[in-house]
């Protein structure tokens, strides 16, 4: 189930993070995307194994979730045995180059942190 506008708002958003934050809101959005950007194409079962702990609800719910917001893409192949494949659309290549700097700010966080953690 998608995340609901909030209300007293213009189109339910308090500003661009706000209406950003629907769309990757939860623990594994932000991961799902990030491995499609680095293994596009992948079917259900290779997205699983990429993202260890996650269950095959929420994984499932997930992708229907960002294929409702246009940031990923569900291909259904005419074959036996039925074939899907997942990838990135427009929209979702622009969101994980978005999503950048706040990978790059997770990376040195630790080493922040430590640095602060030392008298100095």
């Amino acid at each position: 189930m998608a995340t609901l506008n909030r209300p007293g708002a213009a189109g339910g958003h308090v500003c661009g993070i706000d209406a950003a934050m629907e769309v990757i809101g939860g623990k594994w959005k932000v991961l799902i995307l990030w491995a499609l950007h680095e293994h596009p194409g992948r079917r259900f079962g290779a997205l699983r194994r990429l993202l260890p702990g996650i269950t095959e609800k929420v994984l499932a719910s997930h992708l229907r979730e960002l294929e409702a917001d246009g940031v990923v893409r569900r291909v259904s192949y005419d074959e036996v045995p039925p074939r899907v494949e997942y990838s990135l659309t427009e929209d979702g290549l622009r969101l994980n180059d978005a999503l950048g700097p706040l990978a790059a700010w997770g990376r040195e966080r630790p080493a922040a942190r430590g640095a602060q953690d030392t008298p100095g």
